[in-house]
């Protein structure tokens, strides 16, 4: 059989990742370094993934193993060696940290073995083209030519709402909707069979949608609700004020993704409908702190809020609902969440122009820069 080796096996692995793959007829080998989890899994021989909306269903997962990477690394190494597939579902800060692993398996891949396919299936643009970087890193340079003649490095799109749930046994609760868009032409019409993936031949389109929807979505739903109050994600939609704020910072990014990548603009808003429609799922046990928590990534220059806002900007749109949301996403203070009590940290002791250019990347060249400015200083404790 068929093996795929997937990194991460927390809920987005086993609920989506891991499920997808042991659809597609692959035994699926986890690898984490949380030891309860491995130990679970391997004491455990099936869990379920609980889909749930207006059309809920149930899917058995069996036939996985799962192997601790930091206590065995033997033991992963040798199952990337002679794996069809390896995966991850880490978080983009976390690849570096996987690619030694992934690196020595591919040194130890056996010449004339079909190459590997590696897929970084991360909420961030390109991520596989990070995780390639950070395997090369780990290869002497001189051997660098073979190893990679030894993988295919494909991006990847991926989208389901996994909320926070319970940590008590191996069982998922997923939305029903997901896309995994893969793209294709690294693959040279030898893509390996996934019936479930979307193979694209272009896949920045399909990244960006899903980054600037979904994802801005997402966030700007969390914090306009935080700021009113409310603690679950479907009642934050439900609130009217939060609603608007959020319509109208869709509204925003569908101009842009309209613009940028020609989708038809009658399709981008069935789409975005689609994705309120999700948001406002009231069986997804989702909370605004969860989705909201790491500000400081999700305010960084190339994410879901100053990303979009400065590329409209720079088009000579004002995004006044995304700026809306970045002063919102200052609020944001949740002491569990490291980032957040680093983000009012900075905010408390950096004047509006140095948070603007440490928290959100942006310089008095940025076309966005004096209008974030000014939201920081709202919020920054040395003023402008």
């Amino acid at each position: 059989m068929s093996a795929a080796v997937h990194f991460g096996a927390g809920n987005i692995g086993r609920g989506f990742v891991g499920l997808l793959l042991h659809r597609a007829g692959y035994q699926v080998v986890f690898v984490d370094v949380v030891d309860e989890l491995i130990d679970a899994l391997n004491r455990t021989p099936s869990y379920l993934v609980k889909e749930v909306g207006l059309e809920s269903r149930e899917e058995r997962v069996d036939n996985y193993r799962a192997i601790n990477s930091r206590s065995d690394e033997p033991a992963a190494v040798a199952e990337i060696a002679s794996a069809d597939i390896v995966t991850t579902a880490v978080g983009p800060t976390v690849l570096k940290f996987v690619a030694p692993v992934i690196a020595a398996g591919l040194r130890q891949r056996a010449d004339g073995t079909a190459p590997l396919a590696v897929m970084a299936c991360e909420n961030a643009i390109n991520a596989t083209n990070v995780l390639a970087e950070h395997i090369r890193a780990a290869v002497p340079e001189d051997e660098w030519p073979a190893v990679a003649a030894r993988a295919v490095f494909a991006n990847t799109a991926v989208d389901r709402i996994v909320p926070a749930q319970s940590t008590d046994g191996l069982d998922v609760t997923v939305e029903t909707y997901f896309e995994w868009a893969i793209e294709r032409p690294p693959f040279g019409g030898d893509e390996p069979s996934i019936p479930d993936a979307t193979w694209v031949g272009d896949l920045a389109p399909y990244i960006e949608r899903k980054l600037f929807t979904v994802n801005t979505g997402h966030a700007a739903t969390a914090y306009h609700g935080f700021v009113r109050g409310i603690k679950k994600l479907s009642d934050a939609l439900a609130d009217d004020t939060v609603r608007a704020a959020v319509t109208g910072v869709l509204d925003e990014t569908r101009q842009l993704l309209v613009a940028k990548h020609d989708f038809a603009a009658e399709a981008q808003q069935a789409y975005v409908d689609k994705i309120l429609q999700r948001f406002a799922n009231p069986y997804l046990p989702d909370t605004v702190d969860r989705v909201g928590r790491q500000p400081l990534r999700k305010l960084s220059r190339s994410e879901r809020l100053i990303g979009p806002a400065a590329e409209l900007a720079e088009r000579g749109v004002r995004p006044q609902h995304l700026l809306a949301t970045v002063e919102a996403a200052l609020s944001f203070d949740v002491p569990d969440d490291p980032q957040s009590v680093e983000l009012q940290q900075l905010l408390r002791t950096l004047t509006a122009a140095e948070a603007t250019e440490r928290i959100c990347g942006l310089t008095p060249a940025d076309t966005l820069y004096d209008d974030v400015v000014a939201v920081m200083a709202r919020k920054a404790g040395g003023g402008g």
